[in-house]
C-alpha cells in the first residue's frame, strides 16, 4: 500500500454523453483511516464523483488514484477489489436466492473456496449483526436489514476503503442508529456520500460540500454545520429543531472514536 493518501482525486472533471458537465477540476485527498461526509444537494455530483471511485465512469479530465494507483484498466480488479461502494438501494446488490449466497459471491469469484470462503461470510455478517439471516431470502428482509446485507456483501471482500451513499435514506429511526453504530466502529477509510447533516455530523469528523460539480468547502464538519450562511447557499439545512454540539465532532452521547487506526 503506498504511504500517501487512500483516495486523491487531481483536477478531475467530468462531462456526460448529452454535454452535461457533472463534476469540474475536483481536487479532493482522504487520509488512510480517515472518516469523511461528502455533502451537498440532489444533483451536485455527489453520485457522479462516487461512481469514478472504482473506474465504473472514467473522469474526461484529470486523475484518480487509489492507494496511489491510478484507476485505469491495469489496475482496475485491484481497485474494485479496495473500494467497497453500498449503493443507496440495497436491490442493486442483493440478487442470489439467499443472504449466505449473496455476501459469498464477491469472495467466490475471488477464487475463495471451502473452509476460507465460509469463514468470510460469517465474519462479514457477524460484523453486521445479519447472522441469523444467512439462509433467509433477501426480498424478505426490510430495508434496515437488506442495507446491512449489502454491506456484509461489501466487507466480505475486505476493502480498505467504504464509499456510503445516503446510508440513512428512508430508514426508521432504529434502523437508522444500527446502521450508524455499525458505521463508527468502521476503522477503515470511509467516504459517506449523504445530504442528511445529522448523519455528517454524528458520524463524520470532516466535511467536504460539492455543489454544481466542484468542491466549495472542506474542514472540520461542525465548523461547516455551524455556518448558516455557508449552508443555505449550496441548498442545505440543519432540521430547526436540532442543536448540535458544535465543538464535537459527534452528537452528544456517543463515544469519540479515532479514525486512524
Amino acid at each position: 500500500m503506498s504511504d500517501g493518501p487512500a483516495l486523491r482525486l487531481r483536477g478531475v472533471g467530468f462531462d456526460y454523453p448529452d454535454g452535461h458537465t457533472a463534476l469540474r477540476d475536483v481536487n479532493l485527498s482522504v487520509g488512510v483511516g480517515e472518516r469523511v461526509a461528502l455533502l451537498g444537494p440532489n444533483g451536485s455530483g455527489k453520485t457522479t464523483l462516487v461512481l469514478h471511485l472504482n473506474g465504473i465512469l472514467r473522469p474526461t479530465a484529470g486523475r484518480v488514484e487509489i492507494d496511489g494507483m491510478p484507476i485505469d484498466s491495469a489496475n482496475l480488479t485491484e481497485v474494485r477489489r479496495r473500494v467497497g461502494i453500498v449503493f443507496q438501494d440495497p436491490d442493486d446488490q442483493l440478487f442470489m436466492p439467499t443472504v449466505r449466497q449473496d455476501v459469498a459471491f464477491g469472495p467466490a469469484n475471488l477464487g475463495l473456496t471451502g473452509a476460507d470462503l465460509d469463514d468470510r461470510v460469517t465474519r462479514a455478517l457477524a460484523s453486521v449483526g445479519m447472522t441469523g439471516a444467512a439462509e433467509r431470502a433477501p426480498h424478505h428482509l426490510s430495508l434496515g436489514e437488506r442495507r446491512r446485507v449489502a454491506l456484509a456483501t461489501v466487507l466480505a471482500m475486505e476493502p480498505t476503503m467504504l464509499v456510503f451513499d445516503e446510508p440513512s435514506a428512508n430508514l426508521d429511526p432504529f434502523a437508522r442508529r444500527e446502521l450508524a453504530e455499525i458505521l463508527d466502529d468502521t476503522r477503515r477509510t470511509t467516504l459517506v456520500v449523504t445530504h442528511d447533516l445529522l448523519y455528517a455530523a454524528e458520524l463524520c469528523p470532516r466535511s467536504v460540500i460539492i455543489d454544481n460539480g466542484t468542491i466549495v468547502a472542506d474542514g472540520p464538519t461542525p465548523t461547516l454545520l455551524s455556518d448558516a450562511e455557508l449552508l443555505a447557499s449550496h441548498r442545505l439545512e440543519l432540521p430547526r429543531a436540532v442543536t448540535l454540539a458544535l465543538d464535537q465532532p459527534v452528537l452528544p452521547g456517543r463515544d469519540e472514536r479515532s479514525t486512524s487506526a
